[in-house]
């Protein structure tokens, strides 16, 4: 999952900065009608694609959560320290997910706003400059938190064998297609 997300992370970074660059060249370059449209495209393909890089990963703690919740109760482990530290680790990272969503959403509002001239343009100027920095922020949160998810998963995975090797059973079959790659 790291790699996933790394990379879909720095494509909707950069997507975020092209559109960002579009808009002022747009706004301050004198060719506004053309640009404008390039600034509307790109800014639309980041603002989706950036909330689905948030989406990936919202589905990716609850999917990963929910599976070690399933595997502590079918192999009888204590909740402490494995799901645990899944649950905790997606109840901390959801609310700074979903405020990135929003915020994204909102610049992107501000700026339909500033083109029906309904709003100033410094509003859709000030909220994607913090759209930019929140979603930076909230990447770095979202990595770290996805590594220790991974760690903990493999935890759990060598809990898992040695409650089987202690019942006499082989070794979870996952574990064993991994050796062999």
């Amino acid at each position: 999952m790291k790699r996933i997300f790394t990379t879909l992370a720095i494509v909707a970074a950069i997507a975020l900065v092209v559109s960002f660059a579009l808009g002022c060249w747009s706004r301050w370059g004198g060719l506004s009608d053309r640009l404008y449209i390039l600034h509307f495209v790109f800014g639309l393909f980041a603002a989706i694609g950036t909330i689905a890089v948030h989406c990936v990963v919202f589905t990716y703690l609850m999917g990963t959560g929910r599976t070690v919740r399933e595997v502590t109760l079918a192999y009888h482990m204590p909740d402490e320290p494995l799901y645990r530290r899944v649950r905790d680790l997606k109840r901390e990272t959801h609310p700074w997910l979903i405020g990135a969503c929003l915020l994204t959403i909102t610049a992107a509002a501000a700026g339909m706003g500033t083109q029906i001239r309904a709003w100033p343009w410094q509003v859709h100027f000030a909220l994607t400059i913090a759209t930019l920095i929140v979603n930076y922020v909230v990447f770095r949160i979202e990595y770290r938190k996805i590594c220790i998810n991974e760690a903990t998963i493999a935890a759990m995975m060598v809990e898992v064998d040695r409650v089987r090797a202690q019942h006499g059973l082989p070794p979870n079959a996952v574990a064993l297609a991994e050796e062999s790659v």
